[in-house]
């Protein structure tokens, strides 16, 4: 991998996180709750047209449930950094594993991991940090990434593959 190269991923991982981030907080009301609606994550998909979103979406998290618990905004405090974190790093990982079976087009697995990753692992800290029964805190946290994914993830997975700005190849980003 050239230099150039390893520059365009730094910068779109860097790029990813700063969306991340600033989506996460413009919406922190719904974005820090039992019951979320983290459009942040829509992000998520992101691992399916590049591997430089693994870490950008990783910082962004980080950063996010930071800045959460330094405004007061985060129920789940620094718990939420690492767990919350580990959780959307295990995610994009296996969203990327994922990324090439389709079925009409999308890879809907894909969209499973931000789920069932966020429902154990977000779900189980807030269950311990709000007394909370985990299955309540797992249901809510899952539904609440199972509409983000499906409301704004797939038709965000549709506009990326029409810019095929990630398609191998001379792109918009390498030239």
């Amino acid at each position: 991998m050239n230099n150039k190269s390893k520059l365009i991923q730094l910068a779109q991982g860097g790029m990813i996180a700063a969306l991340y981030t600033v989506a996460t907080l413009v919406l922190a009301p719904l974005s820090f709750a039992n019951i979320q609606f983290r459009a942040s994550e829509a992000l998520t998909v992101m691992p399916i047209f590049t591997a430089s979103s693994i870490p950008g979406l990783t910082v962004g998290c980080i950063i996010s449930n930071a800045v959460g618990v330094a405004t007061g905004a985060n129920i789940a405090g620094w718990l939420d950094v690492l767990l919350g974190s580990i959780a959307t790093l295990l995610a994009a990982i296996c969203t990327r594993m994922l990324r090439k079976i389709e079925f009409f087009g999308i890879p809907f697995l894909s969209l499973l991991p931000p789920v069932i990753f966020n429902a154990f692992i977000v779900g189980g800290e807030l269950a311990v940090v709000c007394k909370i029964p985990f299955w309540i805190c797992a249901l809510e946290v899952g539904a609440g990434e199972l509409g983000v994914m499906l409301i704004l993830g797939i038709p965000l997975i549709i506009a990326l593959k029409k810019t095929n700005l990630f398609a191998k190849g001379p792109t918009k980003l390498t030239k």
